[in-house]
């Protein structure tokens, strides 16, 4: 007679399946980029970091411009995970009040977040740029390394117009699909 082998462990209860990841909401550039983005600048974080400390440690001395351009990129880091985070649902809400309720109450909610949320970025994204052109037309340089200061702040209205376009989109995925 021919045994059934099953894939069970040892005390003969099935295993829970692994927990898979949802997948990405469809967008036409794939959230990659900015994952990819957000992986290299943690990790050249970590670098710059580990490479200060130990120099720390063994002279006694610091680098000064590591933590210019450690603030640099820990703003790199908050938009690019920021755009990727609305896309993906994963932002900062209250899922209590808003998970709670009819699916069309749900709706609106999910709308008006995408909506403030994308007045806020334009917002961003406009104003940002003017303190660009500010930095620019003074000729600002920063106080560690000297480079000028719009080489880091360029990058604010340029990420924020990502995350512009990533929220308008969902807002507009919303809109269409009727659901959130």
């Amino acid at each position: 007679m021919p045994s059934h082998h099953t894939n069970t462990p040892a005390g003969g209860k099935e295993a829970d399946p692994v927990p898979t990841e949802p997948a990405d909401p469809p967008v036409r550039v794939p959230l990659k980029l900015e994952d990819t983005v957000s992986v290299a600048t943690i990790a050249a974080l970590a670098l710059i970091t580990f490479c200060n400390v130990l120099v720390r440690y063994l002279t006694n001395a610091s680098f000064a411009w590591t933590e210019e351009i450690s603030i640099f990129l820990l703003i790199v880091l908050t938009l690019t995970a920021s755009a990727t985070g609305f896309v993906r649902n994963q932002h900062i809400r209250i899922e209590a009040y808003a998970d709670s309720g009819s699916a069309q109450k749900q709706r609106r909610l999910a709308i008006a977040s995408h909506t403030i949320v994308l007045l806020f970025f334009i917002l961003l994204t406009i104003l940002s740029a003017r303190i660009v052109y500010d930095d620019y037309t003074w000729g600002d340089t920063s106080p560690a390394i000297g480079v000028p200061t719009w080489w880091y702040s360029v990058w604010m209205p340029l990420l924020g117009a990502v995350i512009t376009l990533r929220v308008a989109g969902s807002l507009q995925r919303a809109l269409r699909s009727g659901r959130t």
